[in-house]
């Protein structure tokens, strides 16, 4: 590694197609509070937390393969100590000597952080000098203005890392950090308060086929359109995601087994009837659970994915409920 890069003032890091760290500069190390045996060889893996290892695998390896680069992807990498610290990450994939490796940049978000200190110290001063009363009113209305500049910028901020956070890139709803969020809210609403729920997952029949025979690209224009489709579809209260890949989620809020089948059905109905100039035609296969008390959020993905299997395996282009498979 040039010796440039080994101090540049930002994290730097190589990984090969497996997540297997090959090189990472003194800046990042020293970051993190590591040393160099202590992370090469190692997978990347092992710095993240438990959120952020599914937002690589749903986010950033599909991302990587297709497109050669991420920007931007907001990540929480675990330091020596267990410590939580926030990033921003850039990477870009290309090949050296015949070998295809990762280059990540990692950049501290310690200008989040020194906005949140510098307004607590802002109105920390505004409370004493009104406590005080010793200050003019000029300088009252300073601070004040800096305090509404700071919450601004502040605000922005915010927005800017959630909407990163929690959108897919290429089709524009929700990915499945956001979906898991909403799926854990869902199951605290039904213990709270008994509402029946249910889960869709999605699956583009012979996607493979689509990527292969007309490629990337046009299978990119598939997923935004079945996206378009699962959006026109959902009522206010679904939840519309990607869950990674050509798999998608919805899941229907106060929806027991036989609503969810029928909604599952039309949603088949209406993918099927679509118009799909890019590749002729397309289907989709359902798999469909609804939440019961001895069911956990790892346990209801499982059920709605068996039955997705069993539509695949009887045929596809059609929709199978979880109590099929008793």
């Amino acid at each position: 590694m040039d010796e440039r890069l080994r101090e540049a003032p930002c994290g730097f890091l190589t990984i090969d197609q497996n997540g297997y760290i090959l090189e990472v500069n003194n800046t990042l190390l020293e970051w993190m509070g590591y040393k160099q045996e202590n992370l090469i060889g190692k997978h990347f893996e092992l710095l993240l937390t438990t959120g952020n290892k599914l937002v690589f695998h749903s986010y950033f390896y599909p991302n990587i393969n297709l497109y050669g680069h991420v920007e931007e992807l907001f990540i929480n990498c675990k330091n020596q100590m267990g410590e939580s610290v926030p990033y921003l990450m850039n990477a870009r994939r290309f090949e050296l000597d015949g070998i295809e490796i990762i280059d990540c940049v990692l950049v501290q978000m310690k200008r989040r952080i020194g906005y949140e200190l510098e307004l607590r110290s802002t109105k920390k001063q505004m409370e004493e000098a009104y406590l005080e009363k010793n200050l003019a009113f000029e300088k009252l209305e300073q601070i004040y203005l800096e305090i509404e500049k700071k919450q601004i910028e502040l605000m922005e901020i915010n927005s800017g890392l959630v909407e990163i956070s929690n959108t897919d890139k290429l089709t524009g709803i929700p990915n499945r950090r956001f979906f898991q969020e909403k799926l854990e809210e869902q199951i605290e609403l039904y213990y709270k308060e008994q509402n029946t729920f249910s889960l869709l997952i999605i699956d583009i029949d012979h996607f493979k086929k689509v990527n292969d025979t007309y490629g990337h690209q046009i299978g990119d224009i598939v997923l935004v359109k079945l996206a378009n489709i699962l959006k026109k579809q959902a009522r206010p209260d679904d939840v519309a995601a990607r869950f990674g890949g050509e798999e998608f989620v919805i899941i229907l809020p106060n929806t027991d087994e036989d609503a969810a089948i029928f909604i599952a059905q039309k949603l088949n109905q209406e993918v099927e009837r679509a118009e799909w100039t890019e590749t002729g035609s397309l289907t989709v296969s359902v798999g469909v659970a609804t939440f019961i008390e001895q069911d956990s959020e790892a346990l209801i993905i499982s059920k709605a994915d068996q039955a997705l299997y069993a539509s695949k395996e009887n045929g596809r282009n059609r929709a199978t409920h979880y109590r099929e498979l008793k």
